[in-house]
């Protein structure tokens, strides 16, 4: 079995947007080095993780054997998981020495957004930084979140450390920093790690489209900035030439040659796989070690009988039922790279070009809508939440709000804690719950960040609402009524945003789970990117196509509202049309 990556080194990050296929080429590359002899470990710091289904086993936050790869283990770091471990670490020793309400002051201190972050990171920095923690692998491979949530996780060495080294107060949004400063040459040890060309490689996976391409670029850049300098780029999911005469693949290939042939200058001189497109899902070991070129191809599942199209809603029916609404919110949500950002653009641009006020907005940070608009409406105003900017406005109105009451040492010392890393989180919460009161006044469209980084921010609201009573006792009402806002149906509607395959569809599900257990209701389903409706011939294309209808079966068994959008590629109108009219 080839190795999607030639010259592996000890560390190997695979990162890109979300949709492109980290998951796969990471498992494909870790059974390839278990296959060669070596230990290996794979880590999915993911809090959306699809490793169970992908490799075929149930897996935990310990590392365990992966049945049919000697040599291999595997573990998904689970954020709620960590930050129980890391609050009853802390806790643990001082209940019953402490008095009942000192122990439940620090559970409730310990109970933020803020210790979910730091416990995830704390297990993240002893794989890269503890020797005994992972001297009995020969490779560490990680399988990241889509680049924003992976872009911050990265970033956090540097940040705790910084913070560590520059505070002199003592305390932190997670209390006393006698624990962080402990940590200390553990984040220098990862710090260190991920610079070190000899030992870390990231791996920029990406599909030979323009937008997938851009963000591998950009992902590149912010990287290097950090000091990750050895870079191996895996384009994956290229359509080969088969000889058929199917316009709809030769279109494909046209668009694909488009791409690369505007390839980043930064991309251009990397090392790099090309991977083909495949005629099957990369579910299961067989088929994982099949990516690597030198396998045969695995056995297809027969599939169910056709699913007739007419069975499914249109997006210009879904575009009208919202507009019958007259305003709130819309949020589009979903595993990376099935469309959220594609379909978000698509609604406001319908719902602005019938004259309704739309705010078109995104919480991913590695999103970039504005890009994807085109021609503005009048009426559209499109808008991102910046970490960067929401953070430094959040500070300047903590600090002015404190300012009379402060002398000069007061002063610094609440400066310096709002140079913690936490601040930027609270900061962003807040700016998202200003954001969906908008949908007071007219349609507020959201595009989110992929699924594990959304459930990170919906989860946090209670939280949240408590690291603002600590720091002001002026809670904008926008924080107060969030959770009531996204509950209700009538002023925020959900949609689910998947694709005709069984990981997009099957961690739609979860999502609608874990939402349930909020509170909250989707309003639709989308599959995106659908070949059903399509007449295809070519066979690779055809056989993707026969994969597709087991699993739109399954989808139509579970939620009687459900649109089906044809491949991305050959929409011809991307504002829906005829018109919605108010």
């Amino acid at each position: 079995m080839a190795l999607l990556v030639p010259h592996p080194t000890p560390l190997l990050f695979f990162t890109g947007k979300g949709g492109v296929g980290k998951t796969s080429a990471a498992c494909s590359t870790a059974i390839a080095l278990a296959d060669m002899g070596k230990r290996v470990l794979l880590v999915s710091t993911d809090p959306a993780s699809n490793l169970d289904e992908v490799l075929g086993t149930a897996l935990s936050g310990e590392p365990l054997p992966v049945p049919g790869v000697p040599g291999l283990r595997a573990l998904n770091i689970d954020p709620e998981e960590t930050a129980r471990a890391y609050r009853e670490g802390i806790i643990a020793p001082v209940r019953g020495l402490l008095p009942e309400a000192v122990v439940a002051s620090m559970e409730e201190q310990l109970s933020g957004a803020c210790t979910t972050e730091i416990a995830a990171f704390d297990v993240f920095s002893r794989l890269l930084g503890d020797p005994a923690r992972t001297a009995a692998f020969d490779h560490i491979l990680f399988d990241t979140a889509p680049t924003g949530h992976t872009l911050r996780l990265l970033e956090l060495p540097a940040a705790w450390s910084t913070f560590i080294e520059t505070n002199v107060g003592g305390n932190s949004c997670l209390g006393p920093l006698s624990g962080l400063s402990a940590q200390r040459e553990l984040y220098a040890a990862a710090r260190a790690a991920l610079r070190d060309t000899e030992r870390t490689t990231l791996v920029l996976v990406a599909r030979p489209d323009e937008a997938s391409l851009r963000e591998a670029e950009r992902t590149r850049i912010e990287l290097a900035h950090l000091g990750l300098r050895q870079v191996h780029l895996i384009l994956n999911g290229l359509l080969r030439a088969t000889g058929s005469s199917d316009p709809i693949a030769a279109e494909l290939r046209a668009r694909e040659a488009q791409a690369l042939g505007h390839l980043p200058e930064g991309l251009r001189e990397l090392l790099r796989t090309a991977v083909p497109l495949l005629p099957y899902g990369l579910v299961g070991l067989e088929a994982l070690r099949s990516m690597g070129g030198d396998a045969g191809s695995p056995r297809i599942e027969a599939a169910g009988e056709a699913v007739d199209p007419s069975r499914f809603d249109t997006l210009e029916a879904l575009a009208d039922r919202l507009a019958a609404q007259g305003k709130g919110v819309v949020m589009t949500m979903g595993k990376g790279g099935v469309g959220k950002t594609t379909l978000a653009v698509r609604l406001a641009l319908r719902l602005a070009g019938a004259g309704f006020p739309v705010t078109l907005t995104t919480t991913d940070p590695a999103a970039h809508v504005e890009a994807a608009v085109g021609v503005r409406p009048p009426a559209l105003r499109v808008t991102r939440i910046d970490p960067g900017r929401v953070t430094e406005q959040y500070r300047a109105e903590v600090l002015a709000a404190a300012e009379p009451g402060l002398d000069a040492p007061g002063r610094a010392l609440l400066e310096e804690d709002l140079r913690s890393p936490c601040t930027e989180e609270i900061a962003v919460f807040r700016a998202f719950a200003e954001t969906v009161a908008q949908g007071r006044e007219g349609f507020v469209i959201i595009d989110t960040a992929p699924t594990g980084h959304t459930l990170l921010l919906l989860d946090a609201a209670e939280a949240y609402h408590r690291e603002v009573l600590r720091q002001s006792s002026d809670v904008p009402e926008a924080v107060r009524q969030l959770l009531p806002r996204l509950r209700d149906a009538a002023f925020t509607r959900i949609l689910l945003v998947t694709l005709p395959e069984a990981t997009p569809i099957h961690e739609a599900m979860q999502l609608e789970r874990d939402l349930a257990r909020a509170g909250i209701h989707p309003f639709a389903w989308v599959v995106n990117q659908s070949l059903t409706p399509l007449a295809v011939t070519d066979p690779i294309l055809k056989a993707r196509q026969a994969q597709e209808a087991r699993f739109l079966d399954e989808l139509l068994r579970h939620t009687p509202s459900v649109v089906l959008e044809p491949l991305a590629y050959l929409a011809t109108d991307p504002v829906l049309s005829p018109g919605v009219h108010p």
